[in-house]
């Protein structure tokens, strides 16, 4: 299917400045603007042999940023394969969702109070913390549940490790994917500290070493066993 857009994107402009661009960027370019395309209609498109495709196909899958996906054919005979975008594979191109967040947190302040945007907070809190308590409250063992926590946040797009360090450990979050809420509103943070500390009980003690709001390039907690 063509596009009304056609033309603009047949011009030398944006034809030399696609082509100039990597080949796993190229198709996951025409996967968004395109839908799921098979290999040979993606080595058509852009002009390489089917092999080279599929190639580039194996990089994408396996960094998870596309899947395959079986069409249905018309008459008897097997499904087709074709290939399109994974969540993670969406997620590569803009998204305005940081600046609405901003903009909601600002007017639900401006209606209703800092005593409205705490009960907000508040309320996020309690449901986290349920889903956090249900998923974690079973494991025993103070590594097994950070080791949970970190795989739980992970999912969530906080990109956390857990590191040994001495008798310690470190929970590292390397991105922060409510980051413009947060800078919005600490709330957020000091939310999450506390729920971490819950999480750790009485087996620790937990602190925030390193905070991105404070101009660190990821968050890092000191996670200090008890003394036995």
């Amino acid at each position: 299917m063509r596009y009304a857009n056609e033309s603009l994107e047949n011009s030398p402009a944006v034809t030399q400045a696609a082509s100039a661009a990597a080949p796993v960027d190229r198709i996951l370019n025409l996967l968004k603007t395109q839908g799921s395309l098979s290999t040979a209609s993606i080595a058509g498109e852009l002009g390489i042999t089917v092999e080279a495709a599929r190639q580039q196909i194996q990089k994408l899958l396996t960094s998870g940023l596309i899947e395959g996906r079986q069409v249905s054919q018309v008459g008897p005979g097997r499904p087709s394969q074709s290939w399109g975008l994974t969540e993670a594979g969406n997620a590569r191109f803009p998204d305005t969702h940081p600046q609405l967040t901003v903009q909601l947190l600002g007017s639900i302040r401006q209606l209703f109070g800092e005593e409205g945007l705490d009960k907000l907070i508040d309320q996020r809190a309690v449901e986290t913390r349920a889903n956090y308590l249900a998923a974690l409250k079973p494991i025993k063992g103070l590594k097994a549940r950070l080791t949970r926590l970190a795989e739980i946040r992970s999912a969530e797009g906080y990109m956390a490790e857990l590191q040994k360090d001495g008798r310690d450990w470190l929970l590292l979050e390397n991105h922060c994917p409510i980051c413009a809420a947060a800078r919005t509103c600490q709330g957020f943070c000091r939310a999450e500290l506390q729920l971490f500390a819950e999480i750790v009980g009485e087996e620790g003690s937990i602190e925030r070493e390193e905070h991105v709001l404070a101009g660190a390039r990821r968050c890092a907690y000191r996670v200090k066993p008890k003394s036995k």
